[in-house]
């Protein structure tokens, strides 16, 4: 059996994620700490006892699923199951830094900084209420492409989130994305829907974040991860330094190719996924690109204990 370890995006959050594994692991807990201390602030107390519009907001939700994937990520460490237990790591979009955190590539603390500068960067990127993103159901990629495309009327609209065969997310200025939904419909998509997210992320409204992650980036320290990262814009595997801090820049305003990152690790012998954080939602994505694939979820402490038993 060869394992990789999948780390959650953005809408996984919930209020309470990663406590108890705080309360059951020291370990877990110093990860909150060093990303409270990154930061300035207790974020660890607006993730555990705040209200979930404030922690959804993309500046404190980024650095806040990343907190709660390392602190799971060290809980497991601390039963003696260790990064190279998997073969390869993946995040869905900020995923990619608690991934590359987990792999030892950059450290807790610079990945906070900079998921908070991303947030701070992509939400202001675009004014509310001018960019939008919409989930097509039962089209595929190509099918999808197209009908941004015919969308687009000289707008942007782009294919943002390649996810799985049935769900294929568009991203763009509102007006582009609200035609993208309707012109699947009649396409024959199954559904099409208005995602409730503050920006048009990865899309080419995207740049000025971009810009701003290219100069945060620069600045920070990137080793060799301790296994190979199949990154979001090549969903392919790379181990060099300058290689992932500037697919980390592309990733902002380019495509997430989830689907076929699962497909490049299944390719490479991957046959279980382990999702590393709050949620499960990667593990329902998993399950629909490839059925041979098994997946389980590693959020809780009863999770952690879990997997050690067994």
């Amino acid at each position: 059996m060869t394992i990789a370890f999948v780390f959650p995006g953005q809408g996984a959050q919930t209020i309470g994620m990663g406590k108890a594994l705080a309360e059951a692991y020291p370990a877990a807990k110093a990860v909150f700490d060093e990303v409270d201390a990154a930061l300035g602030e207790a974020l660890s107390q607006l993730i555990w006892e705040g209200d979930i519009e404030t922690l959804t907001l993309t500046q404190n939700a980024q650095p806040a699923l990343m907190a709660t994937s390392l602190a799971a990520m060290r809980a497991l460490e601390a039963e003696g199951v260790s990064i190279d237990k998997a073969a390869f790591v993946a995040g869905h979009s900020l995923g990619e830094y608690s991934a590359l955190a987990a792999a030892g590539a950059i450290s807790v603390a610079d990945t906070a900084r900079l998921l908070r500068t991303r947030g701070q960067a992509m939400q202001s990127a675009v004014p509310v209420g001018e960019g939008a993103m919409a989930a097509i159901l039962g089209l595929d990629l190509e099918a999808v492409r197209a009908v941004a495309d015919e969308a687009a009327q000289g707008e942007v609209c782009q294919a943002a989130n390649d996810n799985d065969p049935t769900q294929v997310v568009v991203s763009g200025a509102k007006a582009a994305v609200e035609r993208a939904a309707e012109i699947a419909k009649e396409k024959g998509a199954k559904r099409a829907v208005m995602l409730p997210v503050s920006a048009p992320f990865h899309c080419a409204l995207m740049q000025p974040a971009a810009d701003v992650m290219a100069e945060a980036l620069a600045d920070v320290a990137i080793t060799s991860p301790a296994v190979p990262l199949i990154a979001n814009v090549r969903a392919d595997a790379v181990t060099d330094p300058d290689e992932i801090r500037k697919l980390l820049v592309e990733q902002v305003t380019g495509s997430v190719r989830w689907r076929e990152s699962v497909q490049s690790m299944a390719a490479k012998g991957v046959t279980e996924f382990w999702e590393i954080g709050a949620g499960k939602a990667l593990s329902g994505m998993i399950r629909k690109i490839d059925r041979n694939l098994t997946s389980r979820q590693v959020g809780t402490a009863e999770d952690v204990a879990a997997i050690t038993a067994g």
